[in-house]
């Protein structure tokens, strides 16, 4: 693949990912929607499900795998189920490693895949033993739990006994993980590593939780405009940076506090944990990664049984002889891509493609839909329990043809958009309305044939029957394109002229109120310089005084 040259903070979006597609599906929902979508696009067959499904309990019956499904892909030949990112090729013995770091360590040291000295601790193991063992292996030293995800519990760089001490009761005691693993902190930048069988798809560097001083606002004021930054992006939207002890205490151990004014350019890290939901950055680093390093990935998913494609955390200290710079600190059969997908700089990699790839390799040179769907409608009958499962319509395939109208004049009318989707659905056509400012309405419709598309654009045109139209503006609809047809009761702020209009009328009455507060102001003063207000100021306090006693008397209801 070309290596591509990036200026700093520079980022190559995925085309058919768009924010606006992307409502709806945010932390893990982003995979399992980027997943499903991809297939879709392709002419498969969705389907999203409930636990509660029958065919759910047909498949644990004959030992399909994984445990656990979100939706399904079919062709004309065979279905895969998948749970998020992982696909029904992962088997359960697979996925039971993966949930366990110990048991994860000890696969990989039998294939020989380095990984960092470690011992794990039940629940039934005291405190001392796992202070003794600190003592067999050199400091820094990581303590986390067995059966953690998304960072949570892991406390890294631990540095004395005293430390270390304090690691324990915090993570086996306040976050109740008794069960833990304690090992060699390994110096070094983290990547997740995404692979499928021999082939690494995407790497990314995460950076932890940090800030960039500009020598006027404190940390605090930093990271709340970092977190502005971060609520753009679709993956980072949820995975704010907060402000906890783990921050707090880390920041004093670097000689800073919340109310501190990094210089200009200054780089603050914020906490040592990596992960991306812990407010990390994730940076594109595919084509940087060495080849060594990508090997290592590829023989760690190789080395669990059944596994075939995952996300591998590896640590690399570029500082070391290559033989011996990186360990594998963990896998993920069901990786998180968001990372990937939409990375702080960089290119976005197209995992999704990748897997879909994989389990229908017939479907890679066949034309996708330009089309999407709207995940919150899809899985709202599942949420409600009104179903068990969905099968969405097929994705509309060859090149869409779009069209937004500006309907002017008496077009508000409910039942005349009502009409207008009734003539859309009747010619598979989808699109959206919404109302505009000032009565106007927006139409936007895309569909496969555009002899149709203008048959629809000349009826509702010259429709009379609910609505008098006095003006049609036609232009181009290049946004992406939601199957379906949604009338909207709200108003739409896109419509750069209207909401021009509305603001120049809100600044036109809001000048007519400050005259009216000055004259009103002029007037107050006048009074309370008038001989009358001066003469009377006694018995307004007398009747101060007065109604003050008054409500000092207790009330009491019947």
């Amino acid at each position: 693949m070309e290596v591509v040259k990036l200026n700093q903070n520079e980022v190559i979006s995925l085309p058919h990912l768009p924010k606006e597609v992307l409502v709806g599906a945010r932390k893990t929902k982003l995979c399992a929607y980027s997943v499903a979508l991809e297939g879709w696009r392709r002419g498969l067959t969705l389907k999203w499900y409930t636990k509660d499904s029958d065919k759910f309990d047909h498949m644990i019956t004959f030992g399909v795998n994984p445990p656990g499904r979100l939706f399904s892909l079919s062709s004309k030949d065979r279905t895969h189920y998948f749970f998020r990112t992982r696909g029904d090729k992962v088997t359960k013995q697979a996925v039971e490693i993966g949930s366990d770091k110990d048991e994860t360590k000890i696969w990989l040291s039998r294939a020989k895949v380095p990984t960092p000295m470690g011992k794990r601790f039940t629940e039934e193991s005291v405190d001392e033993e796992i202070i003794n063992f600190s003592n067999t292996i050199d400091f820094p030293l990581v303590l986390k739990p067995t059966n953690g995800s998304l960072g949570n519990g892991v406390v890294t760089n631990i540095k004395d006994v005293k430390e270390l001490k304090n690691a324990i009761k915090y993570v086996r005691e306040e976050l109740g993980y008794p069960d833990v693993i304690l090992e060699r902190f390994a110096t070094g930048e983290e990547y997740r590593v995404y692979v499928i069988e021999d082939k690494v798809v995407a790497a990314y560097n995460r950076i932890p939780a940090n800030v960039v001083g500009d020598g006027v606002h404190t940390i605090r004021e930093l990271i709340s405009l970092k977190n502005r930054q971060r609520k753009k992006n679709a993956r980072l939207h949820d995975c704010l940076i907060t402000i906890d002890k783990e921050t707090t205490e880390f920041l004093s151990k670097s000689g800073y506090t919340l109310k501190s004014i990094p210089s200009k350019g200054t780089f603050v890290l914020l906490q040592e944990k990596t992960n991306v939901s812990a407010g990390g950055d994730p940076i594109d680093a595919t084509d940087q990664l060495r080849d060594e390093i990508k090997q290592i990935a590829i023989d760690s998913v190789k080395a669990i049984p059944g596994l075939y494609h995952g996300g591998v955390d590896i640590i690399w200290d570029k500082t070391k002889p290559i033989e011996r710079a990186a360990v594998v600190i963990e896998l993920n059969p069901t990786a998180q891509i968001g990372g990937i997908l939409f990375p702080v700089e960089g290119q976005a990699r197209d995992i999704p493609s990748a897997i879909i790839d994989y389990y229908f390799p017939e479907t890679v040179n066949l034309p996708k839909s330009q089309a999407y769907f709207d995940l919150t409608n899809v899985l709202e009958p599942l949420q409600n329990r009104s179903a068990l499962e969905v099968e969405l319509p097929k994705a509309p395939i060859g090149e869409l043809y779009s069209k937004k109208l500006i309907l002017m004049g008496d077009v508000t009318n409910l039942s005349f958009h009502r009409q207008i989707k009734r003539e859309a659905i009747n010619r598979g056509l989808y699109g959206h309305i919404d109302n505009l400012f000032e009565g106007q309405i927006e139409v936007v419709v895309s569909g496969t044939n555009e002899k149709v598309l203008a048959e629809f654009i000349d009826v509702i045109s010259n429709k009379t029957n609910h609505a008098n139209i006095t003006e049609v503006i036609e232009q181009d609809w290049n946004l992406a394109v939601k199957i379906g047809f949604n009338v909207s009761k709200e108003v739409n702020v896109r419509n750069l002229k209207s909401v021009e209009t509305n603001l120049k009328a809100i600044e036109k009455e809001l000048d007519r109120l400050k005259k009216v507060k000055r004259k009103l102001d002029y007037e107050k003063v006048k009074l309370q310089q008038s001989r009358s207000w001066r003469y009377t100021s006694i018995i307004r306090k007398i009747g101060t005084k007065v109604k003050g006693k008054r409500r000092a008397v207790p009330e009491y209801t019947v």
